[in-house]
């Protein structure tokens, strides 16, 4: 029996007009703004208090700025007072870290003023984290509240999207990572319409928030590493080693956060927790030096403008040193997020693998143990990739990237995340 020709047509998600979708374009520039605003403002008072700490006062008193003694002495003094505010500040500075990713938790706000400034004082003192997770969880509790005021007819989901979408484009400077980070997002949740229409807000409020951050800003995440001009067979076997190597390491970090976590959990207080934690990332700044410290940016560009600067051991034990940092920071309660200093791992890693073998080139090194670093950390392909990319600005580098992606998604698929439940167990 034939079927009718409108039986046997493909389904599709009908287009959303044009009319539907304006509407969305002023709240989204708004919330772009604003949500660039947040961190630049953080990212400044922390930047200032960075320089009290570890300019201004060893200076005044005649201490090395990075000595061991004055590394660990900043380092506990950071958990002291970041655990004053969880403990004393309304709202505890929201969640459990370690159980908190890109997609954040609709807080009230009674609890932003508390994260923001938990994590202004964990990046000016030193422990190895990056801003993205407070900062998009305050945007978003921001966002909400305000959405639902001034915008109350809006659809409430809306807000969380514009909200991460344009802290993710202030954070890495463009739109892109934001699209990549968002199109993840949309493809685990059930979407009407067609990509672009769901992608056309958020898409907005992402370069709104990239635009006003380079206007302010101008950030950048090339590496400047020696060209490495067209790839080889032997630049694709490299990427490949390498970011399989990057993806076991990274997994090594992901089984290793709820062990450190219950050992901090057992110590019950914040004033306990993080002040512990402080002398366990003293002891690490102590093996692996300051570069070792911070969310990694600044430091890892200083590995990449001499990638012979090293030997491969010093290399190694930045990696290792660094890996263990963030899962100690992560897990003793400080307010961060772990994209940054885990591509400071996957910079440290590629670097010792052109140490060891000169053969690889240092761009394609950092590139793939960046790749299999994140993929194992953060489980984003598109965001990883972009990363990875970004660091190295070769075109050449994608076709590497793309297929060394895949055996390195073989290894870590189906395993667990760097991100925990409420109740200590991983997340798969």
């Amino acid at each position: 029996m034939v079927q009718d020709s409108e039986d046997q047509a493909p389904s599709v998600h009908p287009s959303t007009p044009a009319r539907a979708l304006l509407p969305s374009l002023l709240p989204a520039i708004v919330v772009g703004v604003l949500s660039s605003l947040v961190l630049v403002g953080v990212e400044v008072a922390a930047e200032q208090l960075q320089d009290v700490l570890w300019q201004t006062v060893p200076d005044a008193l005649g201490i090395g700025r990075y000595s061991v003694a004055w590394m660990f002495a900043v380092l506990v003094a950071t958990g002291i007072a970041v655990g004053l505010v969880v403990w004393k500040v309304p709202g505890h500075a929201g969640p459990d870290p370690a159980t908190v990713g890109l997609e954040a938790p609709v807080l009230p706000l009674v609890v932003l003023p508390g994260l923001l400034l938990a994590n202004a004082l964990m990046l000016a003192g030193g422990p190895s984290l990056g801003p993205e997770n407070p900062i998009i969880a305050a945007n978003v509790g921001l966002t909400v509240w305000l959405g639902s005021r001034f915008v109350p007819r809006a659809p409430g989901r809306i807000w969380p999207a514009l909200a991460e979408a344009a802290t993710i484009g202030a954070l890495f400077g463009t739109p892109v990572a934001a699209a990549l980070a968002i199109s993840e997002m949309l493809a685990r949740r059930e979407t009407r319409g067609m990509l672009w229409d769901n992608l056309f807000a958020p898409l907005t409020a992402a370069a709104a928030g990239s635009l006003t951050i380079t206007l302010l800003d101008r950030p950048t995440f090339d590496l400047g590493l020696p060209s490495f001009g067209r790839a080889g067979w032997s630049d694709l076997v490299a990427t490949i080693v390498v970011a399989a190597v990057g993806a076991l390491l990274g997994m090594c970090g992901v089984r290793a956060l709820p062990y450190a976590h219950r050992a901090f959990q057992w110590l019950r207080h914040p004033m306990l927790m993080l002040p512990a934690g402080g002398v366990v990332l003293g002891c690490l700044a102590a093996v692996g030096g300051h570069l070792t410290l911070f969310k990694g940016l600044d430091e890892m560009a200083t590995l990449a403008h001499d990638p012979n600067g090293w030997s491969a051991g010093e290399f190694a034990v930045m990696t290792v040193v660094k890996l263990a940092a963030l899962v100690v920071a992560a897990s003793c309660g400080f307010r961060g997020g772990r994209i940054f200093p885990a591509v400071f791992v996957g910079t440290a890693l590629g670097l010792c693998a052109h140490a060891l073998v000169s053969g690889v080139h240092p761009s394609v090194g950092v590139a793939a143990g960046v790749l299999g670093v994140l993929l194992a950390i953060t489980r984003q392909g598109w965001i990883s990739l972009f990363v990875a990319a970004v660091l190295v600005a070769e075109p050449g580098i994608f076709a590497l990237l793309c297929i060394a992606s895949l055996p390195a998604w073989l290894l870590v698929t189906g395993r667990p995340q760097m991100q925990l439940r409420e109740d200590g167990t991983s997340v798969r």
